[in-house]
């Protein structure tokens, strides 16, 4: 059987001295792993749209037990990613998570166009990474499956307060009169983190990088998406400590 489609690399490893096992996100397909036989070869059209963040026209054969890419021409590579060391490893973590999330050999078009906007406005540092970060956080849980309840506090139903508190454990807010400590540990929001925490799950695709907030309140957004991505996966990224990592040595 033949695919056509496109797809963003969102890692590959090598295999011998001239081919490529990649892990491709396409829009009907899902996640896909698949070889790429002669791509690292300098006059192989395969060369530069099968590296990592690369997006890509792909011809695939799907045998019985494995995909092979017969064809690849790039559609964008996302170049401008690779002279910044902080916006590289995110990007990394980036890809991390799609593989960790969007689905396999199945419909997965918003988790692709969800990447291909992040990465676009990282590799052009037209937005903050923190911002970003945190979108691609939220949105790809909520598509996945995990988008927590931030309609009201769980206790009174009030749409907010100066501060609320979001139980990343659970995915509820509460408010100040509402929050008991012993429930579990939370990270209290300023009216603006919440708001932009609203809009990055529940706000149209079109409308969902045009925000701004003030650095506390993105400072507050950050840590909630991080905190709430790490407890509902059960689960630790390389790439996100390595983004870390590097923003430390950066600041």
């Amino acid at each position: 059987m033949q695919l056509e489609t496109k797809g963003l690399v969102i890692l590959e490893k090598c295999v011998g001295e001239s081919d490529r096992l990649v892990t491709v996100l396409t829009d009907r397909e899902g996640v896909l792993h698949a070889f790429a036989q002669q791509a690292k070869k300098i006059k192989s059209s395969k060369l530069s749209a099968t590296q990592l963040f690369s997006y890509s026209r792909l011809s695939i054969f799907k045998g019985r037990d494995k995909y092979i890419i017969d064809d690849a021409q790039p559609i964008e590579v996302f170049f401008d990613l690779r002279k910044d060391i902080e916006r590289l490893s995110l990007a990394q973590y980036f890809c991390e998570l799609a593989g960790a999330l969007a689905p396999q050999e199945a419909e997965a078009g918003d988790f692709l166009r969800l990447m291909l906007n992040a990465l676009h406005f990282l590799s052009k540092g037209t937005r903050p990474n923190d911002l970003l970060k945190a979108i691609v956080e939220m949105r790809m849980l909520s598509l996945a499956g995990y988008m927590p309840n931030l309609i009201c506090c769980s206790g009174c139903s009030c749409y907010e307060a100066d501060q609320m508190a979001f139980l990343p454990r659970s995915g509820l807010i509460y408010c100040g009169d509402c929050y008991k400590p012993s429930q579990e540990q939370a990270i209290l929001l300023g009216r603006g983190a919440l708001t932009g925490m609203r809009h990055i799950i529940y706000s149209d695709f079109e409308k969902l990088f045009s925000f701004t907030l003030s650095k506390k309140g993105l400072k507050q957004l950050s840590k909630a998406s991080e905190c709430f991505t790490l407890c509902t996966l059960e689960r630790s990224f390389q790439t996100l400590d390595f983004y870390r990592q590097m923003k430390t040595e950066q600041e």
